[in-house]
């Protein structure tokens, strides 16, 4: 490895590393945001209670049936095959010719919202029931007891699972490329194809993926921390004045 070629390719071709960076931020941050979602709304339906009998609890097991396929299908096979599968699929099919960032997004986002949907259930399980029964018991709905009493605790709790996708989700997009997305690694290897140097080309795309994934962990921690609030909570203008023993004989 010579340093010189490295200087080299990285000054000839930093927009073209820039570009890719950006691409790849832009589908990852894009994809977990909607996985997110999806996510919440998959862990509140799955959660909504069924009751005993009635076309409720059939309509409430027939959408679950789904969810849950849903969910395992996409946790169960690689986002490689999954591009695959629904950028050239959907065209052989069904002639549907998808745009490759938008194929990129959409993929990314139903990857990330099967994952998300395990992460949100585990941390509305993580509830303690008492809140649910206390909700129910002034009168609110499922749906009302989840936006006003679990979803903050929940969105909580998960931050650090979810930026932790995010992060999974820069490195994924990697393979993205085989659906002609021109992605930070695509890009490398345009790059490396052109100057026949393909490890340094793809040693500044190492470091390139590192000062993304450790600067998303550092605000994302950042954030965390100040989601936390201070240590040390002060109690100042407390309103029970407690009178010490010596004034009160003072008085006396």
């Amino acid at each position: 490895m010579s340093s010189e070629w490295i200087m080299q390719i990285a000054s000839q071709n930093w927009k073209g590393f820039l570009n890719g960076a950006g691409m790849t931020l832009y589908i990852s941050l894009i994809g977990t945001v909607i996985g997110s979602i999806i996510g919440m709304l998959i862990g509140v339906i799955r959660t909504i209670p069924k009751g005993e009998k009635g076309p409720k609890k059939i309509l409430l097991t027939v959408v679950n049936a789904i969810l849950n396929a849903y969910v395992e299908f996409f946790r169960g096979t690689p986002m490689i095959v999954q591009a695959m599968v629904i950028y050239y699929g959907s065209d052989l099919a069904f002639g549907i010719d998808m745009d490759r960032t938008f194929a990129a997004i959409f993929i990314v986002s139903i990857n990330t919202g099967a994952y998300m949907a395990e992460i949100v259930r585990g941390g509305i399980i993580s509830i303690d029931k008492g809140q649910f029964e206390a909700a129910q018991a002034i009168g609110m709905s499922h749906i009302q007891t989840m936006i006003n009493v679990v979803l903050p605790q929940v969105i909580r709790n998960i931050l650090p699972a979810t930026g932790n996708e995010f992060v999974i989700n820069i490195k994924d997009t990697s393979v993205l490329n085989v659906i002609g997305v021109t992605e930070l690694y695509f890009t490398t290897k345009s790059i490396a194809g052109n100057n026949f140097r393909y490890f340094e080309s793809f040693f500044i795309t190492c470091i390139v993926y590192f000062i993304m994934t450790f600067t998303i962990t550092r605000i994302l921690r950042f954030v965390e921390k100040k989601l936390d609030g201070p240590e040390n909570y002060n109690m100042t203008g407390n309103q029970m004045q407690v009178q010490k023993p010596e004034d009160a004989l003072k008085k006396a």
